[in-house]
């Protein structure tokens, strides 16, 4: 089950059964089954102190991923920093829906255990990315 979550007010997503449907296409392209996960979309403070927190990290970030996956069943939660993920379409010229999407898919890539602490890794994480980007656009 995919749910969604806000801590930020003024945000909402009203398409939301397009997320949630193209989310369980890619855990099902990877051969995976959908077990809960949970979007949780919050301001740049909310997350920093969660990086804080629970990653001792103190920077901004788009996205943290919590993994809780028991064998083939993907579960975790996904935390969103809706600001952060305004500040980063502006950068990189993008739509601000296409971006909240490849940061939804980018999350649950690491939920399957992709990794992007080194250059090949991040590499092989951006190429699936952009696959799922491509196949979901319509």
């Amino acid at each position: 089950m995919i749910k969604l979550f806000y801590e930020i007010s003024g945000f909402y997503i009203k398409k939301r059964s397009f997320f949630i449907k193209e989310i369980c296409i890619l855990l099902n392209n990877e051969g995976m089954s959908i077990g809960n996960i949970n979007y949780i979309f919050c301001n740049d403070d909310f997350l920093l102190n969660m990086n804080k927190k629970y990653l001792k990290k103190n920077f901004y970030t788009d996205v943290l991923s919590f993994n809780y996956s028991i064998n083939k069943y993907i579960s975790g939660d996904i935390f969103i920093s809706v600001d952060r993920v305004y500040e980063n379409s502006k950068q990189w010229n993008q739509f601000f829906m296409d971006e909240l999407k490849r940061v939804m898919i980018h999350a649950v890539l690491h939920l399957l255990g992709y990794d992007d602490c080194n250059y090949i890794n991040k590499k092989i994480m951006k190429k699936k990315e952009e696959f799922y980007l491509n196949l979901f656009q319509f």
